[in-house]
């Protein structure tokens, strides 16, 4: 067995695992299911009361005129930014290069669409005010992703996001959210969905992520932006006879946890000091601004891979199933606190997080 295949199996032997909601298996479908009455009429091909009515939950929750149901992220975002393009006939648009349709979606926005990506933005910061002044391709569409996964969610102030937004209507340019964690920032921020969402022409959540829901996604905006959001979702085969499975899960667990963000992201700063005061460990960022940071350690994979496996066998808790290498001398892993984390013994936490820095500080690299 490897070192990594041994650590995600000693991760999954704990009593505790301190991030996520828990196991992604089918008792998270049977639990959503429990609500409904089996003699309830599923969606077909988009229409039915029952993603209708979760449609004009989600719009009035996001403050939007309109809201559609799509089964992925993916699928949603790139029609999104199709039709923003087709509207004002350039088929530029502008997001980081850490972007979630730049390194995970095989190039479709380019291969499907012929939509030319202009990359804003050092890889490792996030996208301020003036990368957008200093653009000099005539885009027609910019997207934020708030928060910026891959550099440890971090986020731009509030005032940053308002000056773009009236930046990019001054001269024409739609602004898109890509809000897959968009639930999970509203604590830092301190404000609804509906005040984020107003600096946006068109939105998008996901459902499966902090949520915790089977899969899908919302894609809001005004009507007639839905509307065309609807052809474009049958053209990629998005309306599957029923989405009712996802729909119901989605809805359930929204009501479960949407009022949890605050105790997601209060436990994510806790977390985060844990691992700040051991030796050779820090997070990104430093403070989160969310239920979601990333760990670094300054030390190479294979060594920090068996101190993890003996922390857990020792205390029972795992702080992470997966390490990622940045170097020959630096790893990382991603932590988002979910339900698991509260269920977690403090002392038993904090004994943890003793016994790693001891290990750290014992041991030579």
């Amino acid at each position: 067995m490897s070192e990594n295949n041994m650590l995600l199996e000693a991760y999954k032997e704990t009593n505790y695992q301190v991030t996520s909601h828990g196991k992604r298996n089918v008792d998270i479908l049977k639990e959503a299911l429990k609500t409904i009455d089996g003699q309830q009429d599923s969606d077909m091909y988009g229409e039915g009361k029952i993603i209708e009515d979760f449609q004009d939950k989600m719009a009035a929750y996001l403050g939007k005129e309109s809201a559609i149901f799509f089964p992925s992220g993916t699928m949603a975002q790139q029609i999104a930014l199709r039709i923003w393009c087709d509207q004002k006939g350039i088929k530029k648009v502008a997001y980081h290069p850490l972007c979630h349709l730049e390194i995970h979606e095989e190039d479709g926005l380019k291969e499907l669409h012929q939509i030319e990506p202009i990359l804003l933005a050092d890889k490792n910061t996030i996208i301020t005010l003036d990368d957008v002044m200093n653009l000099n391709e005539e885009i027609s569409c910019l997207l934020l992703e708030l928060p910026q996964r891959e550099i440890g969610g971090q986020l731009p102030d509030y005032e940053t996001i308002e000056s773009i937004s009236i930046y990019c209507r001054k001269k024409g340019i739609k602004l898109h959210l890509d809000g897959a964690r968009l639930f999970e920032i509203l604590p830092y921020y301190e404000k609804s969905a509906v005040e984020v969402c107003a600096l946006f022409d068109s939105v998008y959540v996901s459902f499966y992520k902090g949520i915790g829901g089977v899969a899908g996604a919302i894609l809001a905006g005004d009507k007639s932006f839905t509307d065309e959001s609807k052809i474009w979702k049958r053209r990629h085969g998005g309306d599957l006879i029923s989405l009712y499975p996802y729909i119901i899960s989605g809805d359930y667990y929204f009501e479960q946890r949407i009022n949890k963000m605050e105790q997601y992201y209060e436990g994510a700063k806790e977390l985060a000091a844990l691992y700040n005061q051991c030796t050779d460990v820090s997070t990104v960022p430093i403070q989160p601004v969310s239920n979601m940071f990333h760990v670094h350690f300054q030390w190479p994979k294979e060594k920090v891979e068996p101190i993890l496996v003996d922390i857990y066998r020792e205390s029972g808790i795992g702080l992470t199933g997966h390490l990622r290498e940045v170097s020959e001398k630096e790893c990382y892993f991603e932590v988002s606190i979910g339900d698991q984390y509260n269920e977690v013994p403090k002392d038993q936490l904090n004994a943890a997080f003793q016994h790693l820095n001891e290990k750290l500080s014992g041991v030579i690299k």
